[in-house]
């Protein structure tokens, strides 16, 4: 597997990959979003054998890094691609001098919780119908260290 920065190029690929991870009530990412956030943020693939296999955006403003989003091909899974991706995200915003990564995770995807509490992520607080269908959110964070 390899990471590398999402380029223009590769936004149809995200935008497909997209669709298979998200319903559209839980506001997938569009062509147009992709390509901002390649502009703008930090936007990496996971490749394997040249394929695209995932990818983790997180957005950056002013101080605060907050990880927006992360996916993984159902075709990839159990791979430890998410584990990878955040790793190598963690060394990117280190070198870019954050020491903090924030994000929200739906209350009912235990999967996706266990893995960031594996990665060191701490529940802060829950936000109540954070989501479009009503769902709950924990918000979490991570102290990064060098």
């Amino acid at each position: 597997m390899t990471v590398r920065k999402a380029e223009k190029y590769d936004v149809s690929l995200l935008y497909a990959l997209e669709r298979e991870l998200f319903l559209p009530q839980n506001y997938p990412l569009s062509r147009g979003s992709f390509l901002y956030h390649v502009k703008n943020n930090l936007l990496y693939i996971a490749e394997v054998e040249g394929k695209v296999a995932g990818y983790i955006l997180v957005l950056i403003k002013r101080k605060n890094a907050k990880l927006y989003s992360l996916g993984v091909s159902k075709a990839y899974r159990n791979r430890k691609i998410s584990q990878e991706l955040l790793r190598f995200i963690f060394q990117e915003l280190i070198s870019l001098g954050f020491s903090t990564l924030f994000l929200e995770v739906r209350t009912d995807n235990e999967a996706a919780i266990a893995l960031y509490k594996k990665m060191g992520f701490c529940e802060l607080k829950k936000l109540k119908a954070f989501y479009g269908d009503g769902c709950d959110a924990h918000l979490m964070q991570l102290k990064i260290e060098q």
